[in-house]
């Protein structure tokens, strides 16, 4: 069976370009929502290609990304060169950081919990390696209190990726995060990673999910009641169906 560390390292370079992970309006948003915080070291937990932690460049002194693929740790590495910013790569799973205690200011994940094997050890391992008074940061796709449509929505994502675990609800991570010793400071539901949305096409592209695959996500689309359609956000335009690829953002505090 095939590891999410080992598809996504095959198609590093996909994620290099990719408007949902590169150009998203989330990553401006959460400078925002960071605002008026102390910030020298940030980590950026399955960084995928990096885009999230480089946002950083000339607002932290230290920037570290992990990923349990080393090849897109290499796509990292480029591009930080390509901008002339200082990173520091890591090769581990969000199960298991190599790093100290209280040793980040922010530690952040976006588009990346709903592949975690053990959410709540790998919020464990964040929350060790932040520093008391620090800062967890998720952006990441959202489920629904809806089980119809939760169902529905977790059928397109594992054709759409067979290696996706679950998208959390809003209600999941609130309870997870409290459990977890966090004060929430900002979360934010239904937010969209590509207003207007992208094309099933383009979004089975940047992931390679196979024409069998995407034959499928238009086939359950094309024969689903409209409400759900509008409930999770798609829109159809010129036969084409529009994903606005779903997402929650959160801020949460380290209290000890």
């Amino acid at each position: 069976m095939t590891t999410a560390s080992e598809r996504f390292g095959r198609i590093a370079s996909n994620f290099v370009k990719s408007e949902i992970h590169s150009a998203s309006p989330s990553i401006a948003h959460l400078h925002e929502l960071l605002k008026g915080y102390s910030i020298e070291a940030v980590c950026d937990v399955a960084c995928g290609a990096g885009h999230l932690g480089l946002s950083f460049c000339g607002k932290a002194q230290s920037i570290v990304a992990v990923d349990p693929a080393p090849q897109m740790l290499a796509v990292v590495r480029d591009l930080a060169a390509g901008k002339s910013c200082a990173i520091e790569t890591h090769q581990a799973f969000a199960e298991a950081l190599p790093f100290s205690d209280e040793q980040f200011d922010v530690v952040m994940s976006r588009l990346a919990p709903h592949h975690f094997a053990d959410l709540q050890l790998s919020l464990k391992e964040m929350k060790r390696i932040l520093k008391v008074g620090g800062l967890l940061a998720i952006i990441d796709l959202e489920g629904s209190d809806d089980p119809i449509l939760d169902d529905f929505n977790h059928r397109l994502e594992v054709l759409h990726d067979p290696t996706h675990v679950r998208s959390y609800t809003a209600r999941t991570w609130r309870t997870v995060i409290a459990q977890m010793g966090f004060r929430i400071v900002a979360f934010e539901t239904e937010r969209s990673e590509k207003p207007g949305g992208v094309t099933v096409h383009r979004w089975c592209e940047v992931t390679n999910s196979g024409d069998k695959a995407e034959a499928e996500i238009m086939n359950l689309l094309s024969n689903a009641d409209r409400s759900m359609l509008e409930r999770l956000g798609v829109r159809q335009e010129n036969g084409n169906f529009l994903m606005p690829i779903r997402t929650v953002i959160l801020v949460a505090q380290n209290i000890g």
